[in-house]
C-alpha cells in the first residue's frame, strides 16, 4: 500500500528546539507536502533559533532569514527573483510564528495578500512570542498566562480572529491544521504548492515552555484543540467555505485547558464564557459549512 505520507525527510534529526517542539512538526509536515523544490524564509521567530547556526541547517531546501515585520515582502521579493531568471515552479513559502504574524509582521502580510502574491504564508500559531521569553501575541487567547499578562487570570483580551482578515483580502486559499492531523496537514500544503496567488495556512503548534504542558503531550493538546471546538480545520477556496472536521459531539473546553498551566488561574465563570464564545464561533461555522461560503 502506498504510504500516505511521504516517507521522505526534508528536516534533520538534531535541531535546536524545545523537547515536544509543535513548530518542529508543522515544518516536517508542510515540508512534506511542498518537497524539495521550495525556498523558505524565515524572519525572526523560534525557527530563527531552529534552523541552526550557519552553515549547519536543519531543513534540506533553501532558507532565507529575514527581518521580523518583512518576511511576506521578502517572500514576494525571492518569487519576483525567480519568475525574472524564468523560473514558475519553485515554491515559495514564508514562514512565521504568531508575533511575526498576527502583529510585528502583518502590514508586510496585509500587502502581498493585497497583491495576491504567488506566494505561500504559513503562521506557526504558538499563541504567544515564546522565543523571547513567553509575551502576549495578537494570537494569544483569552485567560491564558504570559509574561506580559502575570495576573491570575490572563489575558484580558480574545484571540485576533487572524483568518477572517485574511478572508477579507479575498485571497485564492485559505487552511488551517494541526500536528495532530498530519495527512490533513500534508494534504493542504500539497494542494496549496498546486494554487496560483496568495495562499494562507494557520497551524495550531502547542508548545511545553509557554503552554506548560508534558512535553509528551503536544500531539493530544492539539488533537483536543480540534475536539473541543477550540481551533477548527477547514479550508476557503476561492471563497468556498468547507469544515474538514465536525465533530457530532463536540468536547468541553476544560478538557483542553486543565492540561496546560498557562490556564490555571481560570475561575470556573472564565471557562464558561469561554466555552459560550466557542460554542457561538462554532454555530457560525457550522452555518457556513451547511451553505458552503
Amino acid at each position: 500500500m502506498k504510504p500516505s505520507i511521504a516517507v521522505d525527510e526534508l528536516m534533520t534529526s538534531g535541531h535546536t528546539a524545545c523537547q515536544g517542539c509543535g513548530a518542529t512538526l508543522t515544518m516536517r509536515y508542510a515540508l512534506k507536502g511542498l518537497g524539495k523544490q521550495t525556498i523558505v524564509v524565515l524572519p525572526a521567530c523560534c525557527w530563527t533559533v531552529i534552523s541552526g547556526i550557519a552553515p549547519r541547517c536543519s531543513i534540506g531546501v533553501p532558507l532565507l532569514h529575514a527581518p521580523f515585520a518583512a518576511a511576506a515582502a521578502a517572500a514576494s521579493g525571492v518569487k519576483a527573483g525567480l519568475l525574472a531568471r524564468g523560473d514558475d515552479a519553485t515554491t515559495v513559502m514564508a514562514w512565521a510564528g504568531d508575533g511575526g504574524t498576527y502583529d510585528i509582521g502583518i502590514q508586510a502580510l496585509s500587502g502581498a495578500a493585497d497583491r495576491n502574491e504567488d506566494i505561500i504564508y504559513c503562521c506557526y500559531d504558538n499563541e504567544a512570542y515564546m522565543n523571547t521569553g513567553i509575551q502576549r501575541s495578537g494570537g494569544t487567547p483569552r485567560g491564558a498566562w504570559t509574561m506580559t499578562t502575570p495576573g491570575k487570570e490572563g489575558s484580558e483580551r480574545p484571540k485576533k480572529d487572524l483568518d477572517a482578515i485574511m478572508e477579507a483580502h479575498s485571497i485564492p486559499y485559505i487552511a488551517t491544521a494541526t500536528p495532530a492531523y498530519p495527512e490533513d496537514m500534508v494534504r493542504k500544503f500539497a494542494k496549496a504548492k498546486t494554487i496560483k496567488g496568495f495562499r494562507f495556512i494557520h497551524v495550531l503548534s502547542p508548545c511545553p515552555p509557554g503552554w506548560k504542558y508534558d512535553t509528551d503531550d503536544t500531539v493530544k493538546l492539539s488533537r483536543l484543540a480540534v475536539q473541543t471546538g477550540m481551533f477548527a480545520l477547514y479550508e476557503i477556496e476561492d471563497g468556498r467555505f468547507k469544515l474538514n472536521m465536525n465533530p457530532a459531539k463536540r468536547k468541553p473546553v476544560g478538557e483542553f485547558l486543565k492540561p496546560q498551566g498557562r490556564f490555571r488561574g481560570l475561575k470556573p465563570d472564565a471557562e464558561s464564557a469561554i466555552q459560550a464564545e466557542v460554542d457561538a464561533r462554532w454555530a457560525l461555522l457550522s452555518q457556513r459549512h451547511a451553505r458552503g461560503t
